[in-house]
């Protein structure tokens, strides 16, 4: 191990402890840490971990060896958090969730971001692919039970597609082939007139339909947005970028 990976571990980043795995889906892992620096944490909602999943792996670079996951739930009197894993770009999160075992040290720190609960509208939209999904369940428990919320998220397989913590499913699910922005758009366009006053969306997923939903509701429809994108993954079937 490097000698920047040992100051991570030592310094930089927090260690806790694995301490549940759940496989909810084909495509998706739930995983609980735990630590006692959970409990003391300022949390705000649609906060992430910034993880190390790749410490220890040289061939990596350091870059790649820190990813970002959303916290799902968290319970600062047991201190402990949840995370979803989705697995389906078959990269380093995806492998290192399928190999690591309930009982491991896990390295992280905290990361505000700027995808964050915000309650000061009257309506929300929230749209977002399978990786998304849990971070707005977050989003969607902490606006308050009295906003009116439309969603859209989608999958390739619905069946990816997970309840809530509680086991509830406050959100519309949708079978899409990847990077649908033209349904995803069409859908919007039934659900805006719906929505009243002061309206936000929020929009997670591959970069490409972000920036396309971003360009829409700002030109078109004047919404305000928040978002957070991932990169696209590369097919090692079709040899391209998914």
């Amino acid at each position: 191990m490097s000698i920047i990976e040992n100051i991570l571990k030592t310094v930089v980043l927090e260690e806790a402890i694995l301490i549940e795995k759940v496989a909810l889906s084909k495509s998706l892992y739930k995983i609980r840490l735990q630590n006692e620096g959970i409990r003391k944490a300022n949390f705000i909602p649609g906060s992430f971990l910034r993880m190390g999943i790749g410490i220890g792996q040289e061939q990596l670079s350091m870059k790649d060896k820190m990813r970002s996951y959303s916290v799902w739930d968290i319970n600062q009197t047991e201190g402990f958090v949840d995370v979803a894993i989705a697995t389906h770009s078959n990269g380093i999160g995806a492998k290192w969730v399928k190999a690591t075992q309930v009982g491991d040290s896990v390295y992280f720190k905290w990361k505000k971001g700027n995808f964050l609960a915000d309650d000061t509208a009257d309506s929300y939209l929230m749209v977002g692919d399978l990786s998304a999904l849990s971070h707005l369940y977050m989003i969607q428990r902490n606006i308050g039970k009295e906003k009116q919320v439309a969603s859209i998220l989608y999958s390739q397989q619905k069946s990816d597609l997970f309840p809530d913590v509680d086991g509830s499913l406050p959100f519309d699910f949708y079978e899409l082939p990847r990077n649908p922005s033209e349904e995803v758009i069409a859908k919007v366009k039934e659900l805006a007139p719906k929505l009243k006053g002061k309206k936000i969306v929020y929009i997670a997923g591959d970069s490409r339909i972000c920036v396309a939903l971003k360009k829409f509701f700002r030109n078109e429809l004047g919404w305000e947005t928040r978002q957070i994108k991932t990169k696209p993954f590369w097919n090692p079937e079709k040899k391209g970028l998914e």
